[in-house]
């Protein structure tokens, strides 16, 4: 009989009992939750009667803008998991691109991204 790697007298490939019990996802879900919560409630508790550090006030106004780089980014310029597309090939840069001179020209949040969208749709249907 052979084995399910095709070789005849290798070993079978042993699987861990990776039964997790309801219980102990349920318990997951509410501590990950607690530390979420916690973390947020301790901003809220540190600085309720404080006046935030002008340096942490400061880096804090940049939050927004990092977080959404990190998200948008990495949907752009990457076409599969770890392949990176910086050419003229990748539409969604090329949408990106116009987008962002759209957004530095007129700075309207709307404008840009019925421009972006708009230029993605057409470089799919006339370029893909």
């Amino acid at each position: 009989m052979s084995s399910p790697t095709g070789c005849r007298g290798a070993a079978r490939p042993r699987r861990a009992n990776l039964e997790i019990s309801q219980l102990l996802i349920w318990a997951l879900i509410f501590v990950v939750g607690a530390i979420n919560f916690a973390a947020r409630l301790s901003f809220i508790a540190l600085f309720a009667r404080r006046e935030m550090p002008p340096l942490l006030a400061r880096a804090l106004r940049h939050v927004p803008a990092a977080m959404l780089t990190a998200i948008v980014v990495p949907a752009i310029v990457f076409a599969a998991p770890g392949v990176l597309r910086l050419d003229i090939g990748n539409i969604k840069l090329i949408a990106a691109l116009i987008a962002g001179i759209v957004a530095w020209r007129w700075r309207n949040t709307m404008l840009t991204i019925a421009v972006g969208m708009v230029s993605l749709w057409l470089l799919q249907r006339f370029v893909s």
